[in-house]
């Protein structure tokens, strides 16, 4: 009885790994430009406020991905699972955090976060602004890109406060009804950039990789 069941697990085991070898590669060769990454714990001292940060930066994720409509009644459970999604940047393509862009980013096929951070999103408020949190979403990334050398502008430092786990010089400022309270990101490389964003255990990380 025993050893059926030793060979029973060896099977299962061997065949497991046989599925996963031969599952392809979302990108079969790339190559890491630069990876960051924040804990979503210590956004804001206060922890229900660090919760309103953290959902918002997690639901601005998702729109980002694109795999869910705005609604009011968001599925925070949900939200708040694991996740890997990315967002590729073709070669000349642009990325702006929102999409009141400055006259000189107005582009076809500008890429955004398809989010404007109001109650019909769903994003939450800690009673002093709705969406708070997402300048620290934007300056992982703005951190993230200018680590890979990619052209990147953010004209309103986040001076007035400090963001945890990011170097003060990338701290970006987001407001979407200021146009110059943006992120700016170009790939001004000769092969498509992807932005991967992971989360699990209550950390966040982008990664830029260059798709060869």
């Amino acid at each position: 009885m025993i050893s059926a069941i030793a060979t029973l697990i060896i099977g299962l085991f061997f065949h497991t790994q046989v599925i996963s070898q031969n599952v392809p590669a979302l990108h079969p060769k790339e190559r890491v430009l630069s990876a960051h990454s924040i804990s979503l714990t210590n956004r804001q001292p206060n922890k229900w406020v660090n919760d309103v940060f953290k959902d918002n930066i997690l639901l601005n994720v998702v729109y980002l991905s694109g795999t869910v409509k705005p609604t009011e009644n968001v599925d925070w459970e949900n939200i708040n699972k694991p996740f890997k999604y990315e967002m590729v940047l073709k070669p000349g393509e642009v990325f702006a955090f929102h999409d009141n862009v400055l006259p000189g980013y107005k582009v076809k096929n500008l890429k955004t976060t398809n989010s404007h951070w109001n109650t019909k999103e769903g994003f939450r408020s800690d009673g002093h602004l709705i969406g708070d949190g997402v300048c620290h979403l934007a300056s992982i990334i703005y951190w993230a890109a200018k680590d890979a050398n990619l052209a990147s502008e953010a004209p309103v430092n986040h001076d007035f406060a400090a963001i945890a786990d990011i170097p003060r010089e990338y701290g970006v400022a987001i407001l979407y009804r200021d146009q110059r309270q943006n992120l700016y990101i170009k790939n001004d490389k000769d092969k498509p950039i992807a932005f991967v964003f992971s989360y699990q255990n209550l950390r966040l990380e982008v990664a830029v990789k260059e798709l060869l």
